[in-house]
């Protein structure tokens, strides 16, 4: 075999070494008041580029397509849309709602298809006249992210009321959004391919549940949680198990929903996350932070926390649960034994409020 001289063996070796993908690497995105959105290294325990996003705030849900280059992000009193360039701090992309003559909220349910191409918001719009308000239908409206600083939805489809969080499934045509109940659509047609019953569920000897999905965090295990309590109508209403404490999870790439009580209701949950290394694991969160076996119904463990959270995420070899919302602080718990291992500050001591917190591989 004859042998490539020492210079030219040390340029096929760079070329190889420039071909393999850099190492991906987690950073955990969160928002505070005014309109900031910041870039944490969970690893170093530390804000490592804090993005002043244009306009008013306040900011509030997070999306980003899969590379995990530009990140979307509610704003303007949920009336707009501003995409930042996460290496650059650039904004890249704005859809503003509203107009002077007619008001335009979207509610938290925001989301980016896989590949960033196209953005989903459900809006509420409401026409302002000079004595009156008049309440028209809500939609989803589907934006191209190429589109840039002045973007304009390129086709709308109905959509139900009180939708609070979409995120698209498996099926790259397909998207789910969550309200009373869980509506399948397909976002080329806009039409619902199927409905997924929670509100309507008729379960026998359980009552209508009362969910407050306002979190979207399922990018690690690719399944949607929410918390929900749920009153039993075969039981005294005095009873112990009167009320309940349980979890729905929709399997993105499957489709399908799971729905599981765990408790006697005992304490508020707000926002949950799937365990990506053991997706039977949720960990749930607000005063408490909780840990469920989905499939068998049991609580697993529970500590108490040193203030109130609202949001919480987790990291993709399953091993931190990083909750935040609400103040300036965001703190990383060991998933097996719930113990607290970290904290990172927010600068300024600034509020993150409802904003949501989203992992990114970079």
């Amino acid at each position: 075999m004859r042998k490539l001289p020492i210079k030219k063996t040390l340029v096929a070796l760079c070329c190889v070494a420039a071909s393999l993908p850099a190492f991906a690497k987690e950073y955990l995105l969160t928002v505070t008041r005014p309109n900031n959105l910041h870039v944490i290294d969970p690893e170093k325990r530390e804000v490592i580029r804090t993005i002043v996003l244009p306009g008013d705030g306040i900011p509030g849900a997070i999306n980003v397509p899969k590379d995990g280059k530009i990140a979307y992000v509610l704003t303007n009193r949920m009336e707009s849309v501003v995409g930042v360039d996460l290496d650059t701090g650039k904004p890249v992309f704005r859809a503003d709602f509203s107009t002077p003559q007619r008001r335009v909220k979207g509610f938290f349910a925001v989301a980016v298809s896989e590949d960033g191409k196209e953005l989903y918001v459900h809006q509420a719009p409401v026409q302002l006249g000079r004595s009156e308000y008049k309440v028209e239908d809500t939609y989803i409206a589907v934006f191209d992210t190429a589109d840039g600083m002045h973007a304009k939805p390129h086709r709308t489809f109905p959509a139900p009321r009180r939708i609070s969080l979409l995120a698209p499934t498996g099926n790259p045509d397909h998207l789910i959004a969550l309200g009373w109940d869980m509506y399948l659509f397909n976002t080329k047609t806009g039409k619902i391919e199927k409905t997924f019953p929670i509100r309507h569920w008729e379960r026998p000897g359980i009552g209508e549940p009362d969910v407050l999905a306002m979190w979207g965090t399922y990018e690690q295990a690719r399944m949607l949680s929410t918390p929900y309590f749920v009153a039993k109508t075969d039981v005294a209403p005095d009873s112990p198990e009167a009320f309940k404490a349980g979890i729905a999870v929709f399997d993105l790439d499957a489709e399908t929903l799971k729905v599981k009580e765990f408790e006697n209701a005992q304490t508020v949950m707000f926002s949950s996350v799937i365990n990506p290394a053991a997706r039977n694991e949720a960990f749930l969160v607000m005063n408490q932070l909780s840990k469920v076996d989905t499939d068998s119904g049991k609580l697993l463990k529970r500590v108490d926390l040193e203030q109130t959270f609202y949001a919480v995420n987790i990291s993709g070899d399953g091993k931190d649960v990083y909750i935040g919302g609400a103040l300036d602080k965001v703190a990383i718990h060991d998933a097996a034994t719930l113990e607290k291992k970290g904290e990172i500050r927010l600068p300024g001591g600034a509020d993150q409020s409802i904003g949501w917190m989203r992992v990114v591989n970079r």
